[in-house]
């Protein structure tokens, strides 16, 4: 039987127009938030992508032993947060995937599943500050577009689109630390996410 959420079909375009458009967001989403929730939508709308998959990592390099919900409940956070969202589909690629989740590994995956589509990476300024260090960059940028998205002002020139998200002072650190201080994470994420964070004591 198919896995929820994985691979999930892709509406194909009519004829004469582009190829169909996946958006790749990855992270920790540790716990999902209102911020990465804003920006897969505005992403999803200004380049005219078919779907933003979001692709809860298992163990992010760079973070290695600092994630403070395993796999599980991350992904079963991003579904609850994206269920009845059109256009955003959770993706458990590598989430599922043993080891350490390097990107280039995931972006090979999505090439050899949708051979015509056109990837797009969507990557946090934050995060795109170290893409040069990552595992073979270079291979990334031939399989995708690199797109990265900004909360500030667009900055001038640049080796890669930017594009401008609406602002939203969210973190998962914050949301992490009101749980651990008994506070109210409400607003601060979907409903059934808060939810489950408390129904799962996750944070404390």
């Amino acid at each position: 039987r198919q896995r929820r959420g994985w691979p999930k079909p892709v509406r194909r375009r009519p004829p004469g127009r582009p190829d169909v458009r996946i958006g790749m967001f990855g992270g920790s989403f540790d716990p999902i938030h209102h911020g990465h929730l804003l920006a897969a939508r505005t992403l999803l709308e200004s380049l005219e992508l078919d779907q933003v998959r979001l692709i809860p990592a298992a163990q992010q390099p760079f973070k290695t032993g600092r994630h403070g919900a395993s796999p599980e409940h991350r992904v079963a956070m991003v579904e609850l947060a994206v269920q009845g969202e059109s256009g955003l589909v959770v993706d458990r690629v590598e989430a599922e995937r043993p080891g350490p989740s390097y990107t280039v590994e995931t972006v090979s995956t999505y090439r050899a599943r949708w051979p015509d589509a056109s990837l797009v990476l969507l990557l946090g300024s934050d995060a795109a500050k170290d893409f040069e260090s990552w595992r073979q960059p270079d291979r990334i940028q031939e399989m995708a577009e690199v797109v990265i998205f900004t909360r500030g002002p667009v900055p001038p020139g640049g080796e890669y689109r930017v594009v401008e998200v609406p602002r939203i002072d969210i973190s998962a650190t914050t949301i992490r630390t009101r749980v651990r201080a008994g506070q109210s994470i409400r607003y601060f994420v979907p409903d059934a996410v808060a939810g489950y964070i408390e129904t799962h004591g996750l944070y404390r």
